[in-house]
């Protein structure tokens, strides 16, 4: 090989004539494009070198370049072209083989010893795998949010799943969304999960076509990642992405390549952003942090514990193994619900149709959780076998989404419903109702910006009523009617409590919902 890659920021390439030195390397990415700074002399000779910069692969500058040195270093054309192409060809090989050696080593899925998978498919066998489950994720670590972090794992779970779901956490800037996620993306294998920090545009059109699939993608921060929501998009409805690119190979011609992505994925993301990821919420479940006094509390006894060496971390470490483990075992299944046709999402829900699509998939993956406790059935024209939804899965569905189902049929964003909800604890037994931005700025200790805007917001959904004080510049904001809120908790539970009681009132003696043609029962999933 005639390049000498010792210093990679000097790369040089000779032959019997030529040295030609690579200024400053050359860049790993963008294989579309080859663009160097030469330094090009004749060996043994006193002629002053040429510099210049081009990209290789734009043949008009190279042609230019190769009449230019000709003439300088009064050689031939033809030996020049030559070199040219061999320097580039291999600057192409050396540029692959630092790409390879970059590359993260993909993990490899552990083999279970027969210990291991004793205890997690023990797990999973056992009675309440619901309540166990949010049990442990506390003791791992996760202090606080009991609905929410078992909520997120059940959505993480779902990766496995043809129809994966998806979820974004929200809440003000340091009430730890990014470790709520964090934490229980741990509870999820190596293997299974994609931890990403900041993403470029065409990010995800450069991962290997099946990399993606049935993986777990945790992005850090939303804000920070707006040039690819909408390839985030297409991975999450159509399972699959697509680009087409212009590239041009050494010797200058261009071809057409066609980069595609395969899915499905289960894309989880934290943003402080609501309003500006519409598109992308509407695809996913909105987890809103809890950021009560009471939650603060919570988590600084947990951190005083752990500053004081009385956090068990070995045990921590345990559990985490254990639902890692639990994971693994977790195998492709279909699911049906034989229950479906006779549940019901409230009519004040927005976007019901998506709403109820993610609805009755919540509860598949609930059931698809719990595969080591239902019976495997055959259907017989099919061959396929799948497992069913019991009224148990559809019970603890509810009692994880009714929070969610409530914010989706709210016309607030959870940061402004979150502020109504302050305004009412700060009026209440107040002899003067009325008070004004700076007031509320002061006592709740939030930027006045943001309070404008959380008031402005309130003005338009008919929260507030506003008037401008006598002989002053500062306005008054008295609160409206609130009790709207009052009402959709109470339609919320009442539409799903009804379902589930009209199931339980018909479940008993009533055969199989989902065929007329009666099932093959096989052995549990093992």
């Amino acid at each position: 090989m005639r390049l000498n890659t010792t210093n990679p920021d000097s790369l040089i390439y000779e032959n019997d004539l030529l040295k030609l030195t690579v200024l400053g390397g050359i860049k790993l990415d963008g294989l579309d494009r080859m663009r160097v700074t030469l330094k090009i002399g004749l060996k043994g000779s006193e002629v002053v070198p040429l510099r210049h910069n081009l990209d290789l692969y734009n043949d008009n500058q190279l042609e230019r370049l190769i009449r230019k040195a000709a003439e300088r270093l009064e050689t031939g054309t033809s030996i020049l072209a030559a070199s040219f192409g061999e320097l580039t060809e291999q600057l192409e090989q050396y540029r692959l083989d630092q790409l390879r050696q970059a590359a993260p080593d993909l993990p490899e899925k552990p083999v279970l010893s027969p210990k291991e998978h004793k205890e997690a498919q023990s797990f999973l066998t056992r009675k309440s795998l619901m309540r166990r489950t949010g049990d442990l994720l506390g003791k791992a670590g996760i202090v606080g949010e009991e609905t929410n972090r078992l909520l997120m794992y059940v959505i993480f779970t779902s990766r496995k799943r043809s129809k994966p779901l998806h979820v974004i956490s929200l809440g003000s800037s340091g009430t730890g969304k990014t470790h709520l996620q964090e934490k229980v993306g741990e509870m999820i294998p190596e293997e299974d999960k994609i931890e990403i920090t900041t993403l470029s545009e065409n990010a995800f059109y450069y991962f290997g076509r099946q990399e993606l699939r049935q993986k777990l993608i945790l992005i850090e921060d939303l804000d920070g990642a707006e040039g690819v929501l909408f390839p985030l998009r297409e991975l999450q409805s159509k399972k699959r992405i697509s680009k087409t690119v212009a590239h041009k190979n050494a010797r200058g011609e261009t071809k057409t390549i066609h980069l595609v992505v395969e899915g499905p994925v289960s894309v989880a993301g934290c943003t402080t952003k609501e309003e500006i990821y519409e598109d992308n919420a509407n695809r996913s479940f909105l987890v809103y942090l809890d950021e009560t006094e009471a939650q603060d509390k919570r988590i600084m006894d947990y951190q005083r514990k752990q500053s004081a060496g009385k956090i068990n971390e070995e045990e921590q470490d345990k559990i985490i193994k254990l639902l890692k483990n639990t994971q693994r075992l977790l195998k492709p299944v279909k699911v049906i619900n034989p229950y479906a046709e006779l549940l019901d999402i409230p009519k004040e829900v927005f976007k019901p149709r998506r709403t109820n699509s993610h609805y009755l998939q919540f509860i598949e993956a609930v059931t698809f959780y719990h595969q080591y406790q239902r019976e495997e059935q055959v259907d017989k024209q099919t061959g396929e076998v799948y497992i069913e939804t019991t009224i148990e899965d559809i019970e603890e569905s509810n009692r994880l989404l009714k929070e969610i189902l409530i914010r989706k049929s709210d016309i607030l964003t959870g940061a402004g419903r979150d502020h109504l909800e302050r305004l009412k604890k700060y009026t209440k037994g107040k002899e003067d109702q009325s008070f004004t931005n700076i007031e509320i700025s002061r006592a709740m200790r939030i930027a006045l910006s943001t309070i404008k805007r959380y008031h402005h917001n309130l003005l338009d959904a008919g929260y507030l009523t506003c008037k401008r004080e006598q002989g002053s510049k500062s306005y008054k904001y008295e609160l409206l009617g609130f009790e709207y809120y009052e009402f959709l908790e109470k339609q919320v539970n009442t539409v799903l409590d009804k379902a589930l009681e009209q199931l339980k009132q018909r479940l008993t003696g009533s055969p199989s919902a989902h065929q007329a043609n009666e099932p093959v029962k096989s052995k549990k999933i093992s």
